[in-house]
């Protein structure tokens, strides 16, 4: 706990359950091979990859001193991708009207070099969003259209971004209806999913083919790609798809999981909060795994891509609450979840449902499980971090980073629009939390549970409600 007011020094915090001497200290990979449809491994998708690792070959900023930027932008930043140009695309919804806008970012220059308003969709419609081999970003906004942002020079040496191309996808998507998530596979076409349960391929040729899911069945989270297929996660089951003979996707497995009786506070939707998450100690995308949304006790559960057999389930979050909305941290044979439950999220999606109960603290919490040889799930460490972003674990350095929340003196889990935010740094083979360093802000820079980038130059940008803050080594 801290008070926001005092300034965390570099720590080193044992927060942790489980932990002996005999826990294995991993080999960090193998990574999912690169998606040639995609930019930079590690930086053009909001979780890193294609297959949602949050796994990046990047090195962080570290466990040693660093320094701390506030970008202020007005807009709260869930994605923050950077090309091959080192150049960063932030995809931001503004505060005044909740205008998504695109921004075009020099990482340790003036802000912005660029901006461009796309039109309004639903809260999580035009979040998800990729940059492609051209580092252009892949998005569809709120007028059903898929969009590639580019980014040009101009006669004046400044930087303007522009729509570079344009597919109608009204004639695929109803009306009323948005885009969730979307990711490249490997031969280059889109695949997409709504909120309303529809997966959508769009080939080069800009046609688009659909599936209709069950009906009541939503989609609350983005997609994920693989060699193997499509993974999506609606709000009752787990389904990975491929594309027919015809380019129509076609469900190739569906396995249904334990949806809890309601929406639990701290999550978008009644049903897993993850983006499915490939990984595997072999080929980096053998299995595919989410969270379910348990009433009492959540489990990770784990599949074999291609097949959808059950590999193994295991309870987490044991020491934090029962929820996570969070996509898991997949690399080689190990998985990190954070828990979400209770985090005060200002507003959810329509259509979201009564949380059960109506509100909770957030007692945060993260959990590492091994997948053996064997296919035997076992939880290595748990703890009560309270993580308020997407953690991100670096195979470059070891280390696993995030934000944490504090709590004000005597409040306990209980949180409050003057808790602070910390940028911290983790063990992956224990847990321990390694160092901290708090963050500017109170209610203004409230990270929302958001995806951060670790970019090329090792610097840790996450976004806030209202913009960017970097944090940098040294």
């Amino acid at each position: 706990m801290w008070c926001t007011r005092v300034l965390l020094p570099v720590v080193a915090v044992a927060l942790v359950a489980g932990v002996g001497p005999s826990a294995a200290t991993p080999t960090w990979g193998p990574l999912a091979p690169a998606n040639p449809h995609l930019g930079p491994i590690g930086t053009s998708t909001m979780h890193g990859d294609a297959g949602s690792s949050d796994a990046t070959p990047l090195a962080g900023p570290g466990s040693g001193p660093v320094t701390v930027q506030a970008l202020p932008l007005g807009a709260a930043c869930p994605t923050i991708l950077q090309g091959s140009d080192s150049l960063v695309v932030a995809l931001c919804t503004s505060i005044v009207g909740q205008i998504p806008t695109v921004y075009l970012i020099d990482p340790r220059g003036p802000i912005p070099l660029a901006q461009i308003a796309l039109p309004k969709g639903s809260l999580l419609g035009g979040v998800y969003a990729y940059l492609d081999n051209d580092d252009r970003l892949v998005v569809v906004d709120g007028e059903r259209r898929l969009v590639r942002v580019a980014h040009h020079a101009t006669t004046d040496g400044g930087r303007q971004l522009s729509i570079d191309e344009a597919t109608d996808l009204t004639g695929a998507i109803p009306n009323g209806d948005n885009v969730t998530g979307l990711a490249p596979d490997w031969r280059g076409n889109v695949w997409f999913a709504t909120g309303g349960g529809i997966v959508g391929v769009v080939d080069a040729a800009g046609v688009a083919r659909t599936l209709a899911l069950p009906a009541g069945e939503q989609v609350s989270n983005s997609i994920s790609t693989s060699p193997t297929g499509t993974a999506v996660a609606t709000t009752a089951a787990l389904y990975e798809l491929v594309a027919d003979d015809s380019g129509r996707p076609q469900v190739r497995w569906r396995a249904a999981y334990d949806r809890g009786v309601g929406r639990k506070p701290g999550q978008l939707g009644w049903g897993t909060g993850s983006t499915p998450t490939y990984f595997g100690p072999q080929t980096g995308s053998e299995y595919v795994t989410i969270v379910d949304n348990a009433a009492d006790t959540v489990e990770l559960l784990v599949f074999r891509s291609g097949t959808g057999e059950p590999v193994c389930a295991v309870p987490v979050l044991a020491r934090g609450g029962p929820g996570s909305e969070n996509s898991p941290v997949g690399v080689g044979g190990s998985v990190f979840v954070a828990g979400t439950y209770g985090y005060p999220y200002p507003t959810v999606p329509e259509g979201a449902g009564l949380a059960v109960p109506s509100s909770a603290p957030f007692p945060g919490g993260m959990t590492r499980v091994d997948v053996s040889a064997a296919g035997q799930c076992s939880v290595v460490w748990d703890n009560r971090i309270r993580s308020a972003a997407v953690p991100h674990l670096s195979i470059a350095d070891g280390l696993l980073y995030t934000v944490v929340r504090g709590s004000l003196p005597g409040a306990g889990d209980v949180t409050t629009p003057l808790d602070g935010f910390a940028f911290a740094v983790l063990d992956p083979n224990s847990g321990a939390v390694l160092a901290m360093q708090e963050l500017p802000g109170t209610l203004a820079g409230d990270t929302l549970q958001m995806s951060a980038l670790i970019s090329a130059a090792g610097d840790y940008l996450q976004g806030t409600v209202t913009g960017l803050v970097a944090v940098r080594p040294g």
